[in-house]
């Protein structure tokens, strides 16, 4: 199966903040041997409302009125170059699945910097032109995105680890590579160990695609096109497998591969 790796010169920025050496003051507890308080009918009682407050807050995420409905239209065009390669999925299955919702609401929930996936090995963000991170908010599991008609983004996905995976994305339903509804089993982006992929739009030939810019519904590239439906409006996909290269070459054998000598590096 041909994948299509992507090709990216970015400059990545590592914000460091520094913690000053205070402690915070530390209560001590209180001994009595004539009083003792019950706190696990309180606890409870909190347990509960929080968790009432989590629903409540998912709920209302879900809940979007036609007029903060978004959906991505077909923008402009902008240069991204790929090439196809021939790596295999080590698995049918995906390792990793995640749906975001998107619309102009002001959402309740975590706010959160990246999405996790597959158990911390990558890191998913949605970005604007400029670089600056849009706000996500996380919410009994799932995800919601605010964004406003007319901006543009981009999704970025971060590998923390020395493995290769592919990146399946889809966009209101729509495949991001091919235009077609999407499925979790078709082709899709290369994302390099310890690399960083970068989708910015639609694409339409080996070297550009056409940007993702919030609109209304009806402006979608999903309402504009065979393959897709108004419907699928307003939610980000995204299928994690990882992959190997079937033409590795394994190396001459080593009668003592124990006898290097050295100490390797950290992995």
């Amino acid at each position: 199966m041909k994948k299509y790796q992507k090709w990216l010169g970015l400059t990545l920025i590592a914000l460091l903040s520094a913690c000053a050496g205070q402690q915070a003051p530390v209560e001590s507890p209180l001994s009595s041997s004539t009083q003792s308080i019950d706190t696990a009918p309180q606890a409870a009682a909190q347990s509960m409302n929080v968790s009432k407050l989590s629903y409540e807050s998912a709920a209302t995420n879900r809940s979007v009125r036609s007029s903060e409905r978004l959906g991505t239209q077909w923008g402009d065009e902008v240069s991204s170059y790929v090439t196809q390669v021939d790596l295999r999925r080590t698995s049918e299955t995906p390792i990793a699945e995640t749906a975001v919702r998107y619309a102009d609401k002001h959402y309740r929930g975590r706010g959160i910097n990246e999405i996790s996936l597959a158990a911390g090995k990558i890191g998913f963000f949605v970005e604007s032109d400029s670089r600056r991170r849009l706000p996500i908010f996380r919410t009994e599991g799932q995800y919601f995105l605010q964004g406003k008609a007319g901006q543009a983004y981009r999704l970025v996905y971060r590998n923390h680890t020395d493995k290769t995976y592919e990146i399946v994305a889809s966009v209101d339903g729509i495949d991001v590579i091919s235009g077609k509804a999407a499925s979790r089993y078709h082709a899709g982006y290369v994302l390099k160990p310890k690399g960083t992929l970068v989708i910015e739009g639609f694409r339409k030939s080996d070297s550009a695609v056409a940007s993702f810019i919030f609109s209304k519904p009806a402006d979608a590239y999903a309402a504009n096109t065979p393959a897709g439906s108004i419907a699928n409006t307003g939610i980000i996909g995204t299928v994690v497998y990882e992959l190997y290269d079937p033409n590795r070459r394994i190396g001459e054998p080593q009668p003592f591969p124990a006898d290097n000598g050295y100490a390797p590096p950290p992995r």
